[in-house]
């Protein structure tokens, strides 16, 4: 597990440790984890730590990210995209095939059919945040370029209330997917992954 102390993160590792599974999760600041088990394993290092990386993904099922830019007008570098190459090649090193990422709809899919203000969405993060939108965009192409079993759930809003038990997936334009979705049903979706092959090789849009 990768972004594991972000607001989805935390989610996603709760939602996997009440499943029964047994998580790694590599995090900078263990402190905003706030969570204990005896089949989670904490590895505590920064994204540039390519031995960390490895360590974490070596041994693994599949590898979960929940990784995001910080919404900064001012963010030039690239961190985030290079750990993302890094974990794609830990994942080929160590032979781990399943590959989930979280994404927004600011980058496409090949069987999106976008409406115009959807077109438009891109431009306009570009233009008010360019640093994060170059993250996004380059954490997925590492991920889809990457020769994995990989999907990357594109979400519009992901807001703070209560799961509602309505998820939609699909293609812009094609599907019919919303706009505002809760987090705790973000992090079940990326659960779900690991035993769904639906949206293998494709970035579904998620939403309520």
């Amino acid at each position: 597990m990768f972004g594991g102390t972000g607001k989805i993160g935390r989610l996603v590792v709760r939602r996997l440790l009440d499943e029964g599974h047994r998580v790694t999760a590599l995090v900078r600041s263990p402190e905003k984890l706030a969570l204990e088990s005896d089949r989670l394993e904490v590895i505590v290092a920064q994204l540039d730590d390519e031995p960390a990386i490895r360590k974490a993904v070596d041994g693994a099922d599949a590898v979960i990210s929940a990784l995001g830019p910080a919404v900064d007008p001012f963010l030039r570098s690239g961190p985030l995209t290079a750990a993302m190459r890094t974990i794609v090649a830990a994942m080929h090193e160590a032979g781990v095939r399943r590959l989930v990422a979280l994404s927004t709809v600011s980058v496409p899919d090949p069987r999106d059919r976008p409406s115009l203000v959807e077109r438009l969405v891109p431009a306009g993060i570009g233009f008010l945040i360019p640093g994060a939108l170059e993250e996004v965009q380059g954490m997925a192409e590492a991920v889809t370029t990457s020769d994995l079993d990989w999907t990357l759930a594109r979400m519009f809003a992901p807001i703070d209330i209560p799961s509602n038990g309505t998820l939609r997936a699909g293609f812009l334009g094609r599907d019919d997917v919303g706009t505002p979705m809760a987090r705790t049903d973000v992090a079940a979706f990326l659960v779900d992954q690991l035993t769904d092959d639906r949206f293998v090789g494709a970035a579904p849009a998620i939403s309520n």
